[in-house]
């Protein structure tokens, strides 16, 4: 049985073509979730992002620049939520001189879905700074200190690694 599906909206002030690139870019990504991603930005493209000592596992299913995004999400070693079990779309729409983020992450178990609503809030947030070409900070994790899914994993070799450097909105859940 899954949950409602987790939606989570935000305004971002820079262009969908930039924003696109936060979720395609092991670089980029990194600098407002995750500490090591391995992005390969093509249908059936791996999807790999560790976060906080959660290891997120999916693929690209659908790339539509810089308007869609639709992956799978999941988490290495875990049964609750195995990877590619859920799916993660992303919509970005110009907007007011910007991009309006639209996300919608389908198919979680019902438990799940408290604390992946709570994470989308938490990084989304960190986007509307980074993507606009400011630095968030160091990320402090979850607001309840854990990952989504309680799993504790290390990214391994061929990870494209890239640290994070020192660089308003609000993210509406619905």
């Amino acid at each position: 049985m899954t949950a409602e599906p987790v939606t989570a909206s935000i305004h971002i002030d820079a262009p969908p073509e930039r924003v696109y690139e936060y979720f395609t870019r092991p670089e980029a990504i990194v600098t407002w979730m995750g500490e090591t991603a391995l992005l390969e930005a093509e249908p059936g493209g791996r999807f790999h992002l560790d976060i906080k000592g959660a290891p997120v596992r999916g693929r690209f299913l659908r790339l539509d620049p810089p308007h869609r995004l639709l992956i799978s999400w999941g988490y290495a070693g875990s049964g609750r939520l195995p990877p590619g079990a859920s799916t993660v779309e992303v919509r970005l729409t110009a907007d007011r001189g910007g991009t309006r983020v639209d996300l919608e992450h389908r198919g979680l178990p019902p438990a799940e879905r408290p604390k992946h609503a709570s994470g989308w809030a938490h990084y989304l947030t960190r986007l509307h700074i980074a993507a606009p070409g400011n630095h968030p900070g160091p990320d402090p994790g979850m607001p309840d200190g854990s990952p989504a899914d309680g799993t504790r994993g290390q990214a391994g070799a061929g990870y494209a690694t890239a640290r994070r450097g020192n660089r308003g909105g609000t993210v509406r859940q619905q």
